[in-house]
């Protein structure tokens, strides 16, 4: 049996594996898919780095965590339930733990056009926040129709030379006041970078930058099998990510908030220490 298993390995996860192996805690971290992280060009907003690229961020934190004896294993979770001990199903077997701490992350929605997948880091981005201070002054556009589209979108207007809204043939959403072009897209135009967009009609949109914001997908299926408390597809959790399931704890994008790498390792310290307080807590009434 595990003290810990983590559902996650993105700057969460890890953070969390890390006070819990510090402590002398048996942690094991599970991730399947990798995370939105290895999607980022760059990173340089970050505490102490001057410029790395998301996926040499993450591949160095699944090391660290490693150097430090926690057993990681590409798996993925398939289902989740509660026996005097937490029981993790996942495509190759089967695990026990103390505790639990869900880092599994936002899953944002996208669609399969040509070009998007291999311009993703080179043009194309899923967070405003963190990419848009890299398109000052250019050409972007919003790929989405609801909320969540305009919020990116409000977030590159102050930046960017142009922010565009893309629906891909749905409505423009009423009271947008953004340049709106509602043709289908064929495709994305670019190799080493994003050049522009091609439509259905064969007209063309020159482009700098993609920000795709068409929703987020609910993460959460697996918290609802042990019955964890979600808000708008989000987990909920106090200030010290305590959930509502004594031993569970959440921490990074699956509880909703800035979605920073910053703020994810701060939230996956505090599970991780919080999970360990539990451990101890529980060996003591043994």
């Amino acid at each position: 049996m595990f003290d810990t298993i983590i559902i996650g390995a993105g700057p969460a996860g890890c953070s969390a594996a890390l006070y819990l192996c510090r402590g002398n805690a048996k942690v094991l971290l599970l991730t399947h898919g990798g995370s939105s992280l290895l999607k980022a060009h760059a990173l340089e907003n970050y505490y102490g780095l001057t410029s790395i690229s998301g996926s040499n961020l993450y591949k160095q934190g699944l090391e660290q965590v490693r150097r430090l004896g926690a057993t990681v294993q590409e798996e993925e979770v398939i289902d989740l339930s509660y026996d005097d001990k937490f029981v993790l199903q996942t495509n190759a077997g089967s695990y026990t733990s103390k505790t639990l701490i869900m880092a599994t992350g936002s899953v944002r929605t996208t669609i399969p056009l040509p070009g998007l997948k291999e311009l993703e880091g080179k043009g194309v981005s899923y967070c405003a926040v963190c990419d848009g201070f890299f398109f000052r002054k250019k050409k972007v556009a919003v790929l989405g129709n609801g909320a969540f589209a305009l919020h990116e979108a409000a977030v590159l207007e102050p930046l960017a030379a142009t922010t565009t809204l893309l629906t891909d043939g749905k409505n423009i959403p009423a009271g947008s006041n953004l340049p709106g072009v509602d043709k289908k897209i064929a495709s994305l135009e670019g190799t080493m970078h994003l050049t522009g967009i091609k439509f259905a009609d064969g007209s063309r949109l020159d482009l700098d930058g993609l920000f795709v914001a068409l929703g987020t997908a609910d993460t959460n299926a697996l918290a609802r099998k042990l019955g964890l408390v979600l808000e708008n597809n989000y987990l909920t959790v106090d200030k010290e990510m305590h959930t509502n399931i004594p031993g569970v704890f959440a921490a990074g994008d699956c509880i909703g908030g800035l979605n920073q790498v910053a703020t994810a390792v701060g939230e996956g310290a505090i599970a991780g220490m919080e999970a360990l307080k539990f451990i101890r807590a529980m060996a003591q009434h043994i």
